[in-house]
């Protein structure tokens, strides 16, 4: 398998400003806004457009609302958001965290068992072309509208790129060092546990990434095929009653929450394997 195939994130990549090497304290702050201060720039300017052509055109707020009518949104409604927010994030670890676990477990099974690996490998590819969203309304008719089919949603959704990134890693050791292993009789799981599973913590990382992007997408999903609660039942109920500053205010909130998993990963990287390589 190619390591073409995997998706990696790359340390001179301005989406990583805390990556920057040789900085410490208020040289990595003053590093990290830089990075980040094209964004804001982009981000009033097109705040500042916006709320002008809502003004200018006298746009309706169940159509496009201005950013200031959202932010008011956010504001007055921030109790009722959080509490959303809240039923939100706790589907989005729940289930990340079991794919992040199932994934793992998929991708050592493969490299460990070679036959069983040629058998699972193959499914798991299949599987991972049966379109999810249809599966949601199996999992709300098979455990009803808690927690549980949410985070089924989300594991099905987010395990795959967890489970390929960390296969890549385990397949690419080094087949000198692992050659080296053989010859002072070390066993196939002590190979694999001295050699390949420190080399693939960079790709692994990778991978959790991309998965816990795709946990968000998972618990929206869920939620709009069944939920009583939850930014995406938020944004869904909204939507009826034509609050379109609601919807919005939502998908900020949900951005937002995106956002703290993503950078909360980021410091797991940075502060515990930082040693590793970046891919």
């Amino acid at each position: 398998m190619s390591s073409a195939t995997v998706t990696t994130t790359n340390a001179a990549n301005p989406a990583n400003p805390g990556n920057a090497p040789g900085l410490t304290g208020a040289g990595r702050v003053r590093h990290a806004f830089n990075s980040i201060l094209p964004a804001i720039i982009l981000s009033i300017v097109v705040l500042v457009v916006w709320e002008a052509i809502s003004r200018i055109f006298k746009l309706p707020q169940f159509v496009l609302p201005a950013p200031s009518s959202i932010g008011k949104i956010l504001i007055t409604r921030q109790a009722s958001l959080s509490q959303a927010a809240w039923v939100t994030a706790e589907e989005i670890l729940y289930g990340f965290l079991l794919s992040a676990v199932v994934g793992m477990l998929i991708a050592v099974t493969i490299a460990r068992f070679e036959r069983m690996g040629r058998a699972v490998y193959p499914l798991m590819v299949l599987f991972q072309n049966v379109p999810k969203i249809a599966l949601a309304p199996l999992f709300i008719l098979w455990f009803g509208y808690d927690l549980a089919p949410k985070i089924l949603l989300i594991v099905v959704m987010a395990f795959f790129p967890v489970a390929l990134n960390m296969l890549v890693g385990l397949q690419s050791a080094d087949p000198n060092l692992v050659t080296l292993m053989r010859t002072v009789g070390a066993s196939r799981t002590e190979i694999l546990m001295r050699v390949q599973i420190p080399n693939s913590l960079p790709y692994l990382m990778s991978g959790i990434k991309i998965a816990i992007t795709l946990s968000v997408i998972g618990a929206i999903v869920g939620e709009f095929a069944g939920a009583s609660a939850g930014l995406g039942y938020m944004i869904q109920f909204a939507s009826t009653q034509m609050e379109t500053s609601l919807v919005f205010a939502a998908l900020i909130q949900i951005s937002l929450l995106g956002m703290f998993f993503y950078y909360a990963i980021e410091f797991i990287e940075w502060k515990y394997i930082s040693w590793a390589p970046k891919l």
